[in-house]
């Protein structure tokens, strides 16, 4: 069975940016020899999951040996953590990603193996970032003697997570504690707790009692140690 070669635009309201997209994939099909293109033109908002996108429909349809083409790798996603989604989703499926702009392909070889590592690492960093900055950012406001809760007439935390929905899955999904969820998304482990058994992920609860066994065991360790 011939393979297909599926070009993945992102539409954008700037035309020029929509233009440079299309020249990047063909040029780069044609250079290649990974012609004829079946372009997918995905009109929805990068914000949602790729899951909910074209890209999803996309993997769904796409067999084994079929090519994902794209004019750079921020096409794909809007965070690290959905791009490296996205990557071993296509590892998985045997379909092998082309990046025209870096020359990068994707495709289940060792180097492509380590680009995924890298990423993976990427990721780690990138939450560990947003992490420091929320912790900084608290601690600046303490400092100043900033209030710290939600001012009057502001939007309520978990009306704000809402917007965040997306995130926190993919956080929950790769398993980071809620603790530290909470410091990312800027709400207290409680407020996150209570939305997520509104929303349907209080399954993911549980994942967090080793953590605090853990910690009661050393508490109990430390007061032996003073006795």
């Amino acid at each position: 069975m011939t393979a297909t070669t599926y070009a993945y635009i992102r539409v954008s309201t700037d035309k020029q940016d929509l233009d440079n997209q299309r020249h990047g994939v063909i040029g780069y099909a044609q250079k290649n020899k990974l012609e004829p293109l079946t372009f997918i033109d995905d009109t929805a908002s990068g914000k949602k999951s790729w899951k909910e996108r074209d890209l999803g429909k996309l993997f769904e349809q796409a067999k084994a040996g079929d090519v994902l083409l794209v004019a750079e790798i921020s096409r794909l996603a809007r965070s690290t953590l959905q791009v490296l989604e996205i990557l071993q989703e296509a590892a998985k499926k045997e379909i092998a990603v082309h990046i025209a702009k870096s020359n990068m392909v994707m495709d289940g070889s060792l180097n492509s193996k380590i680009t995924a590592v890298v990423l993976g690492l990427a990721a780690e960093i990138e939450r560990e970032f947003i992490s420091s900055r929320t912790t900084e950012a608290l601690a600046k406001r303490r400092a100043a003697g900033l209030p710290l809760g939600r001012p009057k007439g502001a939007v309520s935390a978990e009306k704000k997570l809402d917007k965040r929905k997306d995130e926190i899955s993919e956080l929950l999904l790769k398993n980071v504690h809620k603790t530290s969820i909470a410091r990312i998304v800027g709400c207290s482990p409680a407020t996150l707790y209570a939305w997520m058994e509104n929303n349907g992920l209080s399954r993911f609860i549980k994942s967090d009692k080793p953590l605090k066994t853990k910690k009661s065991t050393k508490s109990v360790d430390e007061s032996g140690k003073n006795g």
